[in-house]
């Protein structure tokens, strides 16, 4: 592991095609920041030896960080000039709730903002830009998991979550976990030439770089081939809101359609209207819950968004043929 001080020698030296800050937030997540790390180390130097060649990148905070895991790190240095970096990548976590932030973190995101460098939130990391007041007339791609908090903290802001990142120009936006990689190769690709990220690629064992509007991944695998862009994002909606369910008249308010056009469109692409749609999601999740957890069914009930025990049996067995209960026990028996 290179010392410190090596790595900030290294970085913006003036032979990288690619140079990157990280700026490293209380409680990031590390699947995001590794991740996105881990395809610049291996763009930059032949071998995977992690010189800092083509690609240059220094981690920024102030003072040790954890992880959201508990992982302590030490960053490589305070926040540096934004002129020596061609993007500044804020790695939030799981302080997203949080509506307040250090004023040193907005001060240093309105400074780099202010010098024309562009602003890349991985995972939660948006939530910091925003608060900065930097996320006017921008959309924002954000984890479906956090989609609802964000829109309730910004709601000025448009947020999607049906793509793994979106890349605006002066504001990039990534849901990250495994769709950081992604965005790190993208940037790669651009500044670097492809056969930098091909190397990349090769080194972690992938196929291929997915592009920034492959979708995120869904409770529901036949979501992924619905081609109706307004019927895809109702079904994302629908996914995190399983255990609070809204109306179909709110849900179409929020895609800005009347019910009548849902509904027409939820037949044409899924031959089903969206309440029946809805309810089979739920269903489908409170079966995978009575697998993988040894939950009371009363908690699966109430998780999957049915008002009561009963009234998930009656669901349940209609659409299984049998009770949860036995459900459970032939899954357990069958394994």
């Amino acid at each position: 592991m290179p010392h410190p001080q090596s790595t900030l020698m290294a970085f913006g030296d003036g032979r990288q095609k690619l140079r990157i800050g990280l700026l490293l937030l209380d409680n990031f997540t590390l699947n995001a920041l590794s991740g996105f790390i881990d395809a610049l180390r291996l763009a930059a130097d032949t071998g995977g030896r992690s010189r800092q060649i083509d690609c240059g990148w220094v981690i920024m905070g102030k003072g040790m960080v954890r992880a959201s895991c508990g992982l302590a790190i030490s960053p490589d240095s305070e926040p540096l000039p934004p002129a020596r970096f061609d993007y500044l990548a804020v790695v939030g976590g799981n302080d997203y709730a949080e509506r307040v932030q250090p004023a040193w973190v907005t001060a240093y995101l309105q400074e780099t903002a202010a010098a024309g460098i562009p602003l890349i939130g991985l995972c939660t990391g948006t939530f910091n830009i925003a608060r900065a007041g930097l996320m006017q007339g921008v959309t924002a791609c954000l984890h479906w998991n956090v989609h609802q908090e964000f829109a309730a903290q910004f709601p000025k802001v448009r947020a999607i979550s049906d793509r793994i990142f979106l890349d605006t120009g002066n504001r990039i936006t990534c849901a990250g976990s495994t769709g950081a990689p992604d965005l790190a190769l993208h940037l790669i690709d651009r500044h670097c030439g492809p056969e930098r990220a091909q190397q990349s690629l090769r080194h972690m064992v992938l196929n291929d770089q997915r592009e920034a509007s492959y979708p995120q991944a869904q409770f529901s695998p036949e979501a992924r081939d619905i081609h109706d862009d307004l019927v895809r994002r109702a079904v994302v909606i629908m996914e995190q809101t399983l255990n609070d369910p809204i109306s179909i008249d709110r849900l179409a308010t929020r895609l800005g359609i009347s019910g009548r056009q849902m509904a027409r469109r939820f037949a044409a692409s899924l031959d089903q209207t969206p309440s029946q749609y809805y309810r089979f999601l739920r269903i489908r999740y409170g079966a995978w819950r009575l697998i993988h957890s040894t939950d009371l069914i009363s908690d699966i009930a109430a998780d999957s968004g049915f008002c009561d025990a009963s009234h998930f049996q009656r669901e349940f067995r209609g659409h299984y043929g049998v009770s949860p209960a036995k459900y459970r026990k032939g899954a357990i028996a069958s394994a």
